[in-house]
């Protein structure tokens, strides 16, 4: 779908539809609703009137009214204007991208929500309309022999020529965004079959030539040089042997280097801890982390040429099967230390704990990992937000305050030493699994031991990954989570010259 900034009048544009805001408890449409409303000689008052549309957030009402090039006119509520917030822009161009899919418009045209009323800067309200606009149309129908017809084109119309030619790059970069975390999407959906280790190592090679980065995938061979015991346990149970994926943009020296590392676990059956019956379908979407870090590669392009990207993927499937890792192995990572497994099915701190200690090569200012890693933060934090974990303030601080503005939430939770004995093993120097209670704190207790001496945060994204629920930019499964809070954090990196 092309997401593209058009200068004209909204009232003129041909297209399948046209997508207006409006605000709750108008007495009157106002800016460009009030446009459209004199052009259609009041139907939006007169739905105002008779009270069958409201304006209450992402409500909507889909009308056919004469005086427009248009062929419907697809409202969608903004909500009360004071609470009015970036995220709600986002929101109601999905909404607006969605309910046009649905009718079978072909074509969108829009007005920038936010701009004017809402207060928002218009190149980040382009940005906002041209992401959510992508989000929201996003459906995997890759396995579908029926596929809905898509929107080819979304105009984001503004009538002054000037601010349209500043809107036009930063709604690209909000495309190219979504874009990729539809890509992530893609990947996290697709079936554990069609996405073993070495199709998503030649994934991560496609991604990287198009991207303009470097990639290499370490086989077995070169992991036993490595030491890395950790991750070649988790994948010795499958037919499908385990890889370590590097990839690398930016320049090679002269700039700082932030690594970032995703849990590839392509599917996850909890090994001889067999997972339960239910559900477990859903494991294909274990390399979440993963397909956050593609994604990020992906779009890389559009951000400060100058930033120094790595991205670790360490990936295997957790198979069960004559050579599978067993409860009560000692396995050994990559800097020695040795784990006792007392649970197959915290399989995702093994092979995050090697890709740490790999991670320290590139010297990195910081290193953010993300990881479907717990069920049990979900628990403490239902769908809505992933798990926080670093002991470093201004980092932690800072991805908080990109999640925010990527409609991404993360929330802190602690990472105190005192639960460090209870990792404890009679056997090795530390077992992987040490019970339910406290189990998102203490898987990511578990990645703090291999992330010494560098600056550090766990994602836990096991509550986010994946959506039980519809909603305007996400359908129900892989949501992509990840992608555009990193492109974020990245970007505000990049402009504070961190």
């Amino acid at each position: 779908m092309d997401v593209v900034v058009r200068r004209g009048d909204v009232t003129t544009r041909q297209a399948g539809a046209l997508a207006i805001g409006v605000f709750e408890v108008a007495r009157r449409p106002e800016g460009a609703a009030g446009t459209v409303d004199r052009a259609t000689r009041g139907a939006i008052s007169a739905r105002l009137a008779a009270r069958d549309f409201h304006g209450r957030f992402l409500e909507t009402a889909v009308l056919y009214p004469a005086g427009l090039r248009a062929r419907r006119l697809i409202l969608v509520g903004l909500g009360k204007r004071a609470a009015f917030t970036e995220h709600h822009a986002r929101l109601a161009a999905a909404q607006a991208a969605r309910r046009a899919r649905e009718i079978g418009a072909g074509t969108l045209a829009t007005a920038v929500h936010g701009v004017g009323l809402g207060g928002l800067d218009p190149e980040r309200a382009a940005q906002l309309v041209a992401e959510g606009s992508m989000l929201g149309h996003y459906r995997h129908t890759a396995y579908r022999g029926e596929r809905p017809a898509p929107l080819r084109r979304v105009e984001l119309v503004e009538g002054d020529a000037a601010l349209a030619r500043r809107m036009a790059p930063a709604a690209e970069r909000g495309a190219r965004w979504a874009d990729a975390a539809c890509l992530a999407r893609d990947l996290a959906n697709t079936p554990g079959q069609d996405l073993v280790p070495e199709r998503l190592a030649a994934r991560a090679a496609e991604i990287a030539r198009r991207s303009g980065a470097r990639v290499k995938s370490l086989g077995v061979g070169q992991l036993e040089r490595l030491g890395m015991g950790a991750l070649l346990a988790v994948g010795r149970g499958s037919v499908h042997p385990p890889r370590l994926i590097v990839l690398e943009r930016g320049p090679a020296r002269g700039s700082r280097t932030v690594v970032v590392v995703g849990k590839g676990i392509t599917f996850d059956t909890g090994g001889i801890s067999l997972k339960p019956r239910e559900n477990m379908h859903k494991m294909k979407y274990d390399m979440s982390g993963a397909a956050a870090v593609l994604g990020l590669f992906a779009a890389l392009p559009t951000l400060d040429p100058r930033l120094r990207v790595v991205g670790i993927i360490p990936t295997a499937e957790n198979m069960p099967g004559g050579r599978a890792l067993k409860p009560g192995d000692v396995v050994r990572a990559a800097d020695g230390t040795t784990i006792e497994v007392t649970n197959t099915d915290a399989e995702g701190r093994l092979v995050l704990a090697d890709a740490l200690v790999y991670a320290r090569r590139f010297k990195p200012a910081a290193v953010v990992d993300l990881a479907t890693l717990t069920g049990a933060v979900s628990i403490a934090l239902g769908h809505l937000a992933a798990g926080l974990f670093s002991d470093d303030d201004a980092l932690a601080s800072s991805l908080v305050e990109a999640g925010e503005h990527a409609g991404e939430r993360l929330w802190r939770l602690p990472l105190w030493d005192d639960y460090a004995s209870e990792l404890s093993s009679d056997t090795a120097d530390l077992v992987n699994s040490a019970g339910r209670e406290g189990g998102a704190i203490l898987g990511a207790m578990f990645l703090k031991r291999f992330a010494r001496g560098m600056r550090w945060a766990h994602l836990d994204i096991a509550s986010t990954a994946w959506s039980p629920v519809e909603r305007p930019h996400e359908p129900r499964g892989a949501t992509g989570y990840g992608v555009r809070l990193l492109l974020e954090w990245l970007s505000r990196r990049a402009a504070s010259g961190a």
